[in-house]
């Protein structure tokens, strides 16, 4: 009797061990597979593009901040910098920090005569080898405010800047970078992936995310390759805490009584505390960034996106493949409510 007891127990159990050891192998598979994937990346990624001395690099915004960064580190390692500046101060400065190699032309990008000088400027410098390297860095964010609170008049500036500037600047740069079967970087921001506030910067930063897959598509039989850098929160000229916040009070005031009447003071003052620490934990480190552009230039299998700072790699990257719904939530939960909410 104990005998067809045990074995009938053994016939059972038999089937959940090797149920068990098909689950534990398929496991073991798939760590193995996602291994050999992250190995083959890293060696592809470590595959450098060669005569980089011989290549000419033009990168917009380079007054401060990211481009300036750039334009210091890409000089460094040997590359030919075209540095364009906003002000001659800006552009004297970054030469006082630099080499001979490099090169600076004042630019506003929001000028179509602007922008058309200084393709000729490039043109004349790279000849017949074309331009390696795009970087349309340049942009602004005004301040960080609700849409009710910005006038149509700083929500158009941000647009010239953020999204048509670098329309217009890559396409003016284009039949240069054909030509050497070169790199664009465009700098947009993790708000480009996710909206939580900023407004009109946020639809800026979409809008350059979506300019940049589809010319990466149409020039895909050119040998262009096309980058985009997604950086979170960092503390540049953009998120200076006292003119941001400054920034906030100004539009804040400037808004209709209405508007104010709708949210409220107290609604005003939380908002205000909320940027306040936001802008706080900003990470200095620029370098998380421009390792990301000088990668996307000099590497022989760029990615197509960079996402700089761990803010946009573990929280709003993953936060952007969640239901609406929860990352509403999420985004929002902390925020105040307005006076004449419902």
């Amino acid at each position: 009797m104990c005998k067809e007891v045990l074995s009938n127990l053994q016939d059972w159990t038999l089937p959940e061990q090797a149920r068990e050891g098909r689950t534990l192998t398929m496991w073991l598979y798939l760590v193995a597979f996602v291994g050999l994937y992250y190995l083959l990346r890293w060696y592809r990624e470590r595959q450098v593009v060669s005569d980089l001395r011989d290549k000419f690099v033009f990168i917009t915004g380079c007054d401060s901040g990211f481009g300036n960064l750039l334009a210091r580190q890409l000089d460094a390692r040997g590359l030919r910098v075209l540095a364009a500046c906003l002000t001659e101060k800006g552009a004297e400065q970054l030469r006082r920090q630099t080499s001979d190699r490099l090169e600076t032309v004042t630019l506003d990008i929001t000028k179509t005569e602007s922008i058309a000088a200084a393709t000729q400027w490039v043109k004349e410098h790279v000849g017949d080898r074309g331009l390696w390297g795009l970087v349309n860095n340049a942009g602004i964010i005004k301040s960080v405010s609700l849409c009710e609170w910005l006038s149509i008049d700083d929500s158009t500036d941000i647009l010239k800047v953020n999204l048509i500037g670098v329309i217009h600047v890559t396409l003016s740069m284009l039949p240069l970078v054909r030509r050497a079967r070169g790199r664009i970087v465009n700098v947009s921001s993790i708000l480009g992936r996710i909206a939580s506030f900023a407004g009109v910067y946020c639809v800026s930063k979409f809008g350059v995310e979506a300019f940049s897959d589809i010319l990466r598509r149409e020039l895909r039989h050119f040998g262009v390759k096309i980058s985009i850098v997604e950086p979170g929160y960092f503390r540049t000229g953009m998120t200076n805490l006292t003119q941001s916040l400054e920034g906030v009070k100004q539009n804040w005031e400037k808004a209709p009584k209405h508007i104010k009447e709708t949210y409220g003071q107290q609604y005003f003052d939380a908002f205000y505390n909320i940027i306040k620490e936001g802008l706080l934990t900003c990470s200095t480190n620029l370098n998380l960034v421009t390792d990301c552009m000088e990668h996307a230039l000099t590497s022989v299998h760029p990615r197509t996106r960079y996402s700089a700072g761990w803010d946009a790699k573990f929280f709003f990257i993953p936060l952007s493949y969640l239901p609406t719904s929860l990352a509403d939530y999420i985004l929002t939960r902390s925020w105040p409510k307005p006076a004449q909410a419902v």
